[in-house]
């Protein structure tokens, strides 16, 4: 007997909604079986369905601006294509995380708030007793030899509730122990002078680094995402011009200060507001431990972020980790705090994407990490970051059909990728009269890795009818399928 499909149904607004500000749940497993008997499960759920008619006699230009946005459906069947086994290369990859056990999560961890009101009397009576020698450090003018007011990261200290929302960083770094705090921050204020912050964010300084380390979008909770690409360091021109002597390693530690001083500044640091950064830090091809200089400079910038920048990393994600990672973290681990081990993610390279859409939704994430968005300078005249995306998990050995119901004649563009592909995609107009043909808007087309990472399609809809996108995945692995679209009425 032929398995029954499973559906999700939902209506879509013309814009889909903003990414959930809560996380999705986490799951472990690596992949779903496939069902050995029949099973039919219908999920149906229908946010703001299409108005029914109105009998009540209307101006005729309020009915001709009348929009019904597209219902949306998403169909699970078996696959119609022969079983494909998988590929030397794909076993080679799965059978190499399996032999590290690349960690996935170690440990929860919900980030403090950052509203003043949720402080337990303990952390308020250390606040307040470190904003009082703060205050006795300025009056005295222990912090600079002249009255000239002091700030930190562009927020002058205690003119307002920001500078409470800097100094709990301070004490969190040494928990709440107020004199240890107040230590951390003299010599923060200190170590900024001499290196000359305020003046640093203001120079134009040249480099070839905007491959190496970005910022690109926002995470599930509003966090702003900053990308750290070591792999870029294989470049030997790049490296040397780098790491080649003491003058350019010092020449890319301001550079990096100066671009960490520049993202901090566009934090919100009211109370309640986004005061951290999620950071991806992708090890593809990273040249490892074995590059003296580069272990030199980041040693050194490691240690003067840890001194100097106290509580901006919200979660700190590693993808495409390689084996002599997991050796490195082994050495390093034991002396790691819980809470510092809890911010870590770990993903090897089969598994990279699926851990960002954890906590990034697609159409935040770069296109080379298997999201939806392009680099800003590049055109993408349909989409934008707004424009959010919806994720299905395409089983092993079955078929997805997202159907996308039209009730008026419009331009209906999407965009549609899988991870890694190995699937088969094809795109169909039905119209809905009964005798009128199918339009076949893309023929069924093996996807291979190498394609490209992201197809987009347009089509104009001059009847009633609905476009169906099917991806079949034949191979033993669950694929993970991302798509969007917009609705330009003609």
């Amino acid at each position: 007997m032929a398995e029954e499909p499973t559906t999700t149904t939902l209506v879509t607004p013309e814009k889909l909604p903003s990414p959930s500000l809560t996380p999705p749940e986490v799951s472990e497993s690596t992949q779903d079986a496939l069902p050995t008997e029949t099973e039919t499960l219908e999920k149906v759920t229908e946010t703001n369905p299409p108005e029914t008619a109105d009998t009540t006699t209307k101006p005729e230009e309020e009915t001709a601006a009348e929009h019904h946005p597209p219902t949306v459906t998403e169909t699970e069947t078996a696959s119609t294509e022969k079983q494909e086994v998988k590929d030397e290369a794909s076993q080679k990859e799965v059978a190499e995380e399996k032999k590290s056990m690349i960690p996935q999560n170690l440990g929860s961890f919900k980030e403090e708030s950052s509203k003043l009101s949720d402080l337990s009397n303990s952390e308020k009576k250390s606040l307040d007793e470190l904003k009082h020698l703060v205050r006795e450090a300025l009056d005295n003018h222990q912090f600079t030899n002249t009255p000239e007011e002091v700030k930190i990261w562009g927020i002058p200290l205690l003119e307002d509730d920001r500078s409470d929302v800097v100094l709990l960083k301070f004490l969190r770094a040494r928990d709440f122990k107020v004199k240890d705090s107040f230590a951390m921050l003299k010599n923060t204020i200190k170590w900024r002078k001499e290196f000359k912050i305020d003046e640093l964010v203001e120079e134009d300084l040249v480099d070839d680094l905007d491959k190496v380390v970005f910022m690109h979008g926002h995470d599930r909770e509003g966090h702003p995402v900053c990308y750290n690409v070591y792999g870029e360091f294989q470049n030997k021109e790049l490296y040397n011009k780098t790491f080649s002597d003491e003058e350019k390693r010092k020449h890319f530690l301001r550079t990096r200060i100066q671009f960490l001083e520049r993202s901090i500044r566009k934090l919100d640091f009211s109370s309640g507001g986004v005061s951290t950064i999620f950071q991806v830090n992708d090890m593809k091809n990273s040249p490892g431990l074995g590059k003296k200089e580069l272990r030199s400079a980041t040693k050194q910038a490691v240690e003067l972020l840890q001194d100097n920048y106290p509580e901006f990393v919200f979660k700190q994600a590693f993808i495409n980790v390689p084996w002599w990672y997991l050796v490195f973290y082994t050495v390093i681990g034991p002396f790691m705090t819980p809470r510092s081990k809890s911010k870590l993610v770990f993903a090897g390279p089969s598994r990279s994407a699926e851990t960002l859409f954890k906590y990034i939704s697609p159409e935040q994430v770069p296109v080379q990490y298997g999201g939806l968005s392009v680099d800003p300078c590049d055109c993408n005249p349909d989409f934008s970051l707004e424009d959010s995306a919806s994720e299905i998990t395409v089983k092993p050995g079955t078929k997805q059909t997202v159907e996308i119901i039209i009730y008026e004649k419009c331009e209906l563009v999407w965009e549609i990728r899988v991870t890694g592909w190995e699937v088969s995609y094809k795109a169909e107009f039905v119209p809905e009269e009964k005798d009128a043909y199918t339009v076949v808007i893309q023929k069924p087309r093996k996807m291979r890795p190498s394609d490209e990472p992201v197809l987009t399609h347009s089509f104009k809809v001059n009847e009633l009818g609905k476009v169906l996108l099917t991806v079949d995945n034949p191979t033993s692995k669950k694929k993970k399928l991302v798509y969007r679209f917009n609705v330009k009425p003609l």
